[in-house]
């Protein structure tokens, strides 16, 4: 297979000048993304390696300031897969803070909130013995574990390119260059990317990373699975009265305020310090071009079941963040030649359950315990086809496979009897009776979108500055920050779709389904123009998924740009 040309997009805008002058490391393994994947990759690899008395270099890569910088999840964790990590992650100080104690799930209308029993749930979407916490801080807490077995953790460096040898094998990544201006010429603080060579490479950059997607499309890993789904997941953290905080408290809501054609559904997580998860997520194969799920999203707090629990506190952080729906039948070919995608670069997340993370880090130990046993071999830059072989049959594909058809029912046929459908179909399952066939997806998410004159305009009520907020008041609680004067990485293959085609047909929905304000049209010279606010993006990969013509690409800033969360 010939070399992809992984230089073009990043020198076109700027991120790499002079591939001459970098230096090169030399690793075992490397790892793109301190998440639970990687990081339970690299912590089994150094495992294995003490456990046969072997030296394995392992390096992780982190493009967010620090580890957990950039994590954003609900958070309900199943700790299947810690248990296989560290049996005895209690006595390690783990930060699993609080044993879920009630579960309730809600149907919303506008104006009540009418609870589904607990029995008529399949038992895989109960959360009895789970915990809530911060992924965040999970992640931190596995990093300080992995640099004590001598993992290298380097927080702020952005794997921006994929290196292949000769063989057209991946053969490691290479940072984006820093201290480049906007205009693409070196600054004063320039320096050259670093180039980290590695027998073999794991990518666990989570949802929608750019090699990953790179890697799917050049190596056509997704060729014999169907369209991979997603949804935009919109989260906040308060900090609320004490009266009515009641630990271990977890609820879901379907419903209100999306119709029955919108996907989609919030969490409420009690936690911690008096502290309260809250989210919404809305799947991304909507069709109406004028909804915005954030301000969907600040409509639901609005509702009085959801606001008689926020009201009186404080708001404490917002994050957004992409997650895979399409499940079973989405996972792409997981290796290639030099390396496999582990976690949500490849889509582990079971959508009924809300929950992923606990697959990330088992999928994550299998690539580490295939990439183990082919160093001891000899072997390098091959296909780790132990790791596809573990994959097949585990229980993270088993667990997949049994609601393999709730997202097609969903998307077929709305909210209710979809959930319905549903609920039916994982309860036969349950019960060794299931269907013997796997629904399709039918289309990828941005294909979905009507015209904007086919579909009804939306009329979101102004916040209210106690429950609900705006946009840009949202994005200073995440703490964002990307240098001013850099390339934008937000990056356009044609400057003109954006008015001539996504203004024209859809009302340019760019402007709506970012949660962070970065695309606004503006006029100039009488005319209307995209912006791009790229200082505001939060990372959150909506507009490389959604946007109607694939015309948005979104490469990675300088390392250490976009949100700092604590606490999510």
């Amino acid at each position: 297979m010939g070399n992809l040309p992984t230089n073009e997009v990043n020198a076109r805008q700027g991120f790499v000048l002079d591939t001459s002058a970098r230096e090169a490391m030399e690793y075992d393994v490397v790892i793109v993304g301190a998440g639970p994947a990687g990081l339970s990759a690299a912590i089994r690899l150094k495992q294995l390696a003490a456990e046969a008395a072997r030296e394995v270099s392992v390096c992780v890569l982190e493009k967010g300031s620090e580890v957990g910088a950039h994590i954003l999840s609900g958070a309900v964790i199943d700790p299947v897969g810690i248990n296989k990590l560290f049996p005895d992650w209690q006595e390690r100080g783990a930060p699993l803070e609080t044993k879920v104690t009630a579960d309730r799930f809600l149907v919303l209308t506008p104006t009540s909130a009418f609870p589904l029993p607990n029995i008529a749930l399949p038992p895989l979407m109960k959360n009895h013995g789970n915990y809530i916490a911060s992924l965040g801080n999970v992640s931190r807490w596995l990093a300080e574990q992995a640099e004590a077995l001598g993992v290298e953790v380097y927080a702020g460096f952005a794997a921006a390119e994929i290196l292949f040898d000769e063989n057209g094998a991946v053969k490691g990544v290479a940072t984006g260059d820093m201290g480049i201006s906007k205009s693409t010429e070196k600054k004063g603080a320039w320096e050259a990317g670093l180039e980290l060579h590695a027998k073999y490479t794991l990518l666990a950059e989570g949802v929608r990373g750019s090699l990953s997607k790179a890697m799917i499309s050049h190596f056509e890993l997704d060729k014999n699975s169907d369209y991979q789904k997603y949804g935009i997941g919109i989260k906040e953290l308060w900090q609320i009265d004490p009266a009515k905080y009641k630990a271990g408290y977890v609820q879901h809501t379907l419903g209100y305020p999306l119709d029955n054609n919108t996907g989609g559904g919030s969490w409420m997580y009690h936690f911690g310090d008096n502290y309260v998860s809250i989210g919404f997520v809305v799947h991304l194969n909507y069709q109406n071009p004028h909804l915005s799920p954030y301000d969907e999203f600040q409509r639901f707090k609005m509702h009085p079941a959801i606001r008689k629990t926020l009201e009186g506190g404080k708001r404490v952080s917002y994050g957004a963040r992409a997650i895979t729906e399409g499940g079973y039948q989405s996972v792409p070919d997981l290796v290639f030649n030099g390396g496999a995608l582990i976690g949500c670069a490849a889509g582990f997340v079971n959508v009924p359950r809300i929950k992923g993370s606990h697959n990330a880090m088992e999928t994550g130990m299998m690539a580490a315990e295939a990439a183990f046993a082919a160093l001891g071999e000899g072997r390098a830059n091959d296909k780790l086809d132990a790791y596809q072989a573990a994959y097949k049959g585990s229980r993270t594909q088993k667990e997949l496979a049994k609601v393999r058809n709730v997202k097609p029912l969903l998307s077929r046929f709305g909210t209710v009897l979809g959930t319905m459908l549903g609920g039916v179909d994982m309860w036969m399952r349950t019960l060794g009776i299931g269907l013997p066939f796997t629904l399709g997806h039918g289309k990828p998410d941005y294909a979905t979108l009507k015209k904007a004159s086919e579909c009804a305009t939306i009329d979101y009520p102004k916040p209210d500055n106690v429950v609900s907020f705006d946009k840009l008041s949202s994005v200073f609680l995440s703490a964002t920050n990307h240098g001013e004067d850099q390339p934008v990485h937000l990056t356009l293959k044609n400057e003109s779709v954006p008015v001539e085609i996504n203004l024209r047909d859809y009302d340019e929905p760019a402007q709506r389904y970012c949660p962070a304000g970065v695309y606004e049209i503006v006029e100039e010279d009488g005319k209307p123009r995209l912006q791009i606010n790229s200082q505001n993006c939060v990372h959150c990969k909506t507009c490389d998924i959604k946007d109607p013509s694939q015309n948005i690409n979104w490469v990675v800033p300088e390392g250490g740009g976009g949100p700092n969360y604590p606490n999510m």
